[in-house]
Order: structure tokens, then sequence, then C-alpha cells
């Protein structure tokens, strides 16, 4: 079995959501979210693209509905015993199916959380289930209740965040040596991909992002590809994964020469990210990694050219996106800061009248003091 943690781990975990459920008056809690049921289980597939639910009651019962195709895939990679399959049919409401396994269960005019706030519950699905379950039970909108259990990392799970990071090192050696004036933007994503997989990696939850030219300015991963200029600009984030733990960076590099405007934007940069090192710390609050980076940036003249958020929780994260949220890095936000918690800082700087960029970005795990910075590599501006 493709189990990457021990059945006293899920043990654990499972009794954690057990004792929240009931603290807070719930008979049962539906599961819609992938990393839940990763987290829960290990059960791991992309088949959440379709109706699927994991049932989790206060007693201990823990049953899966899901396609004939993911059966198997629930029995060889979780520790899911209980697995019931809904058959494709063109009119098939798997929903109804849902609740007959909660009456099976004595549900009936129960309080029932529901991970509403997830890519595996599509807006028609959701409208299924509340008619189906209308009457029934008291649906009531539970999507963060794992999520703030998974934010803090286990030992176990920390060792593959480390192991993410290690590839993520990985593939910014391979941007470096591949990148040069005339080099193929899909060539440095073959070899940086190529290194992550090389090392025992997997596929991260999202695209690289990479953008020369006026695309560096970009922080989403589009089509285009482009071979560098004799000067030029690039930039890319990208996230080493490991048992789909992922561990990100985001670098700009120069092509050709040094470019005055961008070294400073460069400086503001670590300026910035130091600063936020500096706030993540134990008891603080997210919202404050926030405001000190909008400060150091607003104050060297980068206000209209930042983000409104610099980072972002990391984890094992599905398609499409690599981002673990909550918690975000963003002003106001009043999560507390634990150990166990990692976080993805990122510096970005885009100057649309000068179509120049500067990003920087680095993971981090919060210790019992403050807290490592995970990547191993230079924060120096780069020039190839």
């Amino acid at each position: 079995m493709s189990i990457h943690f021990t059945k006293e781990e899920f043990a654990e975990r499972k009794l954690k959501v057990i004792n929240k459920l009931k603290d807070e008056g719930l008979e049962a809690l539906l599961m819609f979210k992938q990393e839940s049921m990763y987290w829960l289980t290990g059960y791991d597939t992309f088949g959440f693209v379709f109706f699927q639910c994991l049932v989790l009651t206060v007693k201990g019962d823990l049953i899966l509905l899901t396609r004939a195709p993911d059966l198997r895939q629930a029995q060889n990679t979780s520790v899911i015993q209980d697995i019931r399959i809904w058959v494709d049919e063109d009119s098939s409401n798997p929903t109804n199916e849902l609740k007959n396994i909660l009456s099976e269960l004595n549900l009936e005019r129960s309080n029932l959380g529901v991970e509403y706030e997830s890519y595996g519950l599509t807006g028609r699905n959701a409208i299924k289930l509340n008619s189906s379950l209308k009457n029934f039970a008291n649906l009531i909108d539970k999507s963060e209740l794992i999520s703030y259990l998974r934010v803090i990392k286990s030992p176990a799970e920390i060792v593959y965040v480390k192991k993410a990071a290690e590839l993520a090192d990985k593939a910014m050696e391979s941007a470096w040596k591949h990148i040069h004036a005339g080099a193929s933007e899909s060539k440095i994503l073959a070899e940086m991909q190529g290194a992550i997989f090389s090392g025992g990696g997997d596929y991260p939850a999202n695209n690289f992002i990479i953008g020369s030219g006026k695309n560096a300015l970009l922080c989403r991963y589009q089509s285009e590809k482009r071979n560098l200029d004799k000067v030029d600009q690039i930039s890319l984030e990208w996230a080493g994964t490991y048992k789909h733990y992922h561990s990100a960076l985001f670098r700009t590099i120069l092509i050709g020469k040094e470019n005055t405007k961008q070294k400073k934007m460069h400086e503001a940069c670590v300026k910035s990210l130091k600063a936020c090192e500096d706030k993540l710390k134990p008891e603080n609050q997210i919202g404050e990694v926030f405001d000190i980076h909008a400060k150091v940036l607003d104050d060297l003249g980068y206000k209209k050219s930042r983000m409104n958020a610099c980072g972002y929780s990391l984890g094992a994260t599905f398609s499409p996106n690599w981002m673990d949220v909550p918690p975000m890095i963003f002003t106001g936000n009043p999560l507390i800061i634990k150990p166990g918690m990692v976080f993805f800082m990122h510096m970005i700087l885009m100057d649309s009248k000068n179509q120049l960029a500067m990003n920087l970005g680095e993971t981090y795990l919060v210790t019992q003091s403050g807290n490592k910075r995970l990547g191993k590599k230079k924060l120096d501006l780069v020039i190839l």
C-alpha cells in the first residue's frame, strides 16, 4: 500500500477531527476537499473532479462515496475500509446515495459539517446536496475545520516539507545552468521539472510560473514560450513537491547586464523579506507580517508595484493550486503564528510603467523561537 504515514499518526489525526466535531456540536463531517481526505486517510487521487465525499462521524465511522475508477485508488493509498461506489448514468445523482449512507448512520435530524469551499464540490453539486438533504439534517459550513488542524505540521510532515525544499533548490540549480541569452523557456521548464522528478518528487499542484520580457510581470502561468534576448528578465515561481508537500521559491533573474532600477527593486525585496522574517515568529499575528512588508516597500516608493498579500501557508495540496489557504498573509489576519506552520513569503514588485519585474520568495518553517528558511540558495540578484 502507498501510505506515507503510520496508522498511528492517521489515528491521531482522526481523533483530533472527532474532538473538534464534538466541540462544535456536530455529529459528522462531509469532506469534499482532497487535501482533507489525504491528510486524514492517505487517499491520493485527482478523482475529486467528479462527485465524491468522505464521511466521518463522531463515533468514528469513515465511509467514502466515489466512482469506480477510484475504488482501487482508495484501497491502495488509504486506510479507508468502507468504500461505496456510485454508478455513472445519465440520471445519476450521487447526493441521494450519500443521503442513504447518512440515513444508515442514523444521522437524520443531526448537525452535519460540510466542506462547501472546495474544488471537489461544484456549485451544481452543492445545490443537489442541499436539495437531497433538505429536511433531513442541518447543514453547516465547516470548510476550514480540518484546514486549521492541518496548518501545524507533524514531525513526519516536516520531513516531507524539507525534502520538497531540497528538490526546489535542485530546480533552481537547473534554472541557473540553463538560463542564458537565446535559451528557450520550454527547455528551462523541462530541466527544472526534470530535476524534481529525478529527485523522487511529484507534479506540483499548479503549473510552474515562467515569463520573460514583458511576461516577467505576470504572476500566473500562461502558454507563450519565447527565447531569451541578449538583455532580458525572467521571473520563475516554482515548488519542489514531495508526497504532495510543497516548498516554493520565486526569483527574477536578469540576462546580459544589470539594470539600475531592478537592482534597487531587488534591494527593496531583500529588505522587505528580512523584515518579514523578523515578524514570522510564534505568538505574532499573521497580519503583522504583511504590514511590515507593506511598510518597507511603501517607504521605498513601491506601493503601486507591490501586492496586497505577501504569502500563504504551504502543505500537501492538489490541483489546481499549491496555496494551502487559509491562512494567507494579508493585513488584519488575526491568526496566531505557531511552531510547525510553514509559509511561503513572496516579495513581488511589478513596475508596469517601465515593464520591469523583481520577485523574491522563500519558504519558512516556524520554530519554537522564530523561523528557519528551508531553501539553501543565495538571495543575491543573479545576472546570467
